[in-house]
Order: structure tokens, then C-alpha cells, then sequence
């Protein structure tokens, strides 16, 4: 007589992801300029069923006065609400410190892109209320390696994306403290010499860390897993870079002033856009299986790169 095997239980969801760059979640657009305590309340308790229990809520290049406005009412949600604080453990600044040309600038409105400005930083970070955490920006604009140690001596993390910076100029970031490739292969233009480009610069800097977007569309499976040999393992990070619709059902979605289609492909797009992409749907647990699936990765290192490294990255406890 044979026993009858046991139904396999479902594999719980990961917990203790960190995420550093979601820019909305659950329909809710972080980007918007007067988000409410339940709209923010929602989208947390959205991100943590996903196993997403620390992010930076990240803003994307605006105007600055914009920006000290959107992050004014975050934070005073976050005092106020336990819960937000919780998971909202600071903010990414994705710009607007960023290269406004052509493929480079990405989603990002080229129209507020400029060289760092120590006056309006001041701004931004009293608006944070000392929270930022990671800045991301081209390390070729004027005054970038200024810039960038000061940003680091206030604990800081600095990020080069969205950039096509030389081997000089790079080389004089990474001694002022540069530390991190945001979403490396991605805010490129379609077109690169074969050899000498911004995305082999990056790779070839072990001193980098570095982010990916593992989602299957923002660098194909094989891509990606040729991007991650390049790197020291232990450099290695993951991130969705997500938008609202991220853990939400396919429909039309916000990203800042953009009206974006979501399909059952999970792809976002603007309205009528067949090729080009603008932003990513997916969650870090998905992430966490794509690892398992597609690179070979067991679970516990996926956790890691997902998770537990990229909060002593950051300076938090793991």
C-alpha cells in the first residue's frame, strides 16, 4: 500500500525586500503633488503584501519648486503615520541632475535637466527633511565631482544614470564618492557605438555597484545575465523602478504628467507606443522569482541582491 503524496503548501511570498527606486504603487503615482495619508496608507500595505517591506520612494525629474512641494506633504505624512514611516524609509531623487539629450533623458521631461545647483539642493533636502538617501545624476554635468562629495558627506548615496559620461569623467565621480549605476543598460539611446558606450564604462567599473531591472523587458534574460557576470556578484543589485501600476491590474496608469497603458504583457507604454517603453510594473517578489528562473539564482541569493545588500548599501540595517 502506497501513501498518497502530500499537497505541496504555496511557497510563502519573500519578506525583508528593500527596493530603492519605486516610483508608485497599487495605482497610487508618487509623482502626483498632493498625495493623501490614505492614498499613501494604501499604497504601503500594497507594497509590503508583496514582500516590499523598506523603500525609497523615488521623484523623478520636475521643476524644483515642484518637487519641495511633492516632498513637503510626503514627509509630513510620514511623521505623522508610523505605518508610512515604516516602509517609506527616505527618498531616491532621480534628477533632475540628468543629461537632457535624446535616449539619455529616458521618460524624464528634458525640460527641467541641468548642472547641479547647490542652492536648490539645500532646498530639496530641508524639503525631505534630511531623508533623501540616493540621488542619481549624469557625473559629466558641471560641478558633478563637487556636487557629489558633498552629497556623500551628508550620508548620501550618489548614483550615475541616465548619463553618457567619459572614462575621465567617471573616473573623477568615483574618487568624489560616486557609488552606485542606476538601472544600468536602460536610459540609453537605441544606438551606441558597439564598443566604446557609456553602458561598457559601467560594467567594466568594479568599484560600481550596481542596479538592474529584472523584468525581461528592460534587458532581455540573456542580456541581463551577461550585465550581472560583469559585475562582482556582491556589487550586485535589483530594483523594479516600478510605477503605479505595479501590483495593480492592467489599465491606464499616471507616471508624473503621462498617461501610460499597462497590457497583460505587464509593459508600459505611452498611449499608441508599440516599441519604446516608459517604466516598469514590476514587483520586487516577482523579481525575486525571475532571479530563481531565469539566472539560476537559489532564492536566498535573490533575496540578498533584493533585499539584505541593498540595505547596507544604503547605510540601514540588513
Amino acid at each position: 500500500m502506497t501513501r498518497a503524496a502530500r499537497p505541496r503548501s504555496p511557497r510563502p511570498p519573500p519578506g525583508g525586500l528593500f527596493d530603492l527606486q519605486v516610483n508608485g504603487f497599487a495605482g497610487v503615482d508618487f509623482q502626483a503633488e498632493a498625495l493623501t495619508r490614505p492614498e499613501i496608507r494604501a499604497a504601503v500595505r500594497a507594497l509590503r503584501r508583496h514582500g516590499m517591506d523598506r523603500i525609497l520612494l523615488t521623484l523623478i525629474t520636475d521643476d524644483v519648486d515642484r518637487m519641495c512641494r511633492k516632498l513637503e506633504v510626503i514627509e509630513a505624512h510620514r511623521r505623522k503615520d508610523p505605518e508610512i514611516a515604516r516602509t517609506i524609509v527616505g527618498y531616491h531623487l532621480e534628477g533632475p541632475y540628468l543629461l537632457a539629450e535624446p535616449g539619455f533623458a529616458g521618460a524624464h521631461d528634458p525640460r527641467w535637466m541641468r548642472p547641479p545647483q547647490r542652492a536648490e539642493w539645500e532646498r530639496l533636502w530641508a524639503a525631505s527633511g534630511g531623508n533623501v538617501r540616493l540621488v542619481t545624476l549624469a557625473p559629466e554635468l558641471r560641478g558633478a565631482p563637487e556636487f557629489i562629495g558633498e552629497l556623500v558627506r551628508r550620508g548620501v548615496r550618489v548614483a550615475v544614470g541616465h548619463s553618457n559620461v567619459g572614462d575621465a569623467a567617471l573616473d573623477e565621480a568615483i574618487a568624489a564618492g560616486l557609488s552606485l549605476c542606476t538601472h544600468l543598460g536602460n536610459g540609453v539611446p537605441q544606438i551606441l557605438h558597439r564598443h566604446d558606450n557609456v553602458i561598457q564604462r559601467l560594467l567594466a567599473r568594479d568599484a560600481l555597484y550596481a542596479t538592474f531591472i529584472p523584468d525581461g523587458i528592460h534587458l532581455p534574460w540573456n542580456v541581463l545575465r551577461n550585465f550581472v557576470r560583469a559585475k562582482p556578484r556582491a556589487k550586485v543589485l535589483f530594483t523594479t523602478d516600478c510605477m503605479s501600476a505595479a501590483g495593480a491590474r492592467p489599465g491606464r496608469y499616471r507616471l508624473a504628467g503621462m498617461e501610460l497603458d499597462v497590457g497583460e504583457d505587464r509593459v508600459v507604454r505611452q498611449p499608441g507606443e508599440t516599441r519604446s517603453f516608459a517604466g516598469s510594473a514590476l514587483t520586487l517578489d516577482e523579481a525575486v522569482t525571475n532571479l530563481e528562473t531565469h539566472l539560476g539564482w537559489t532564492r536566498a541569493a535573490a533575496e540578498a541582491a533584493c533585499g539584505s545588500r541593498v540595505a547596507r548599501f544604503l547605510g540601514f540595517p540588513a
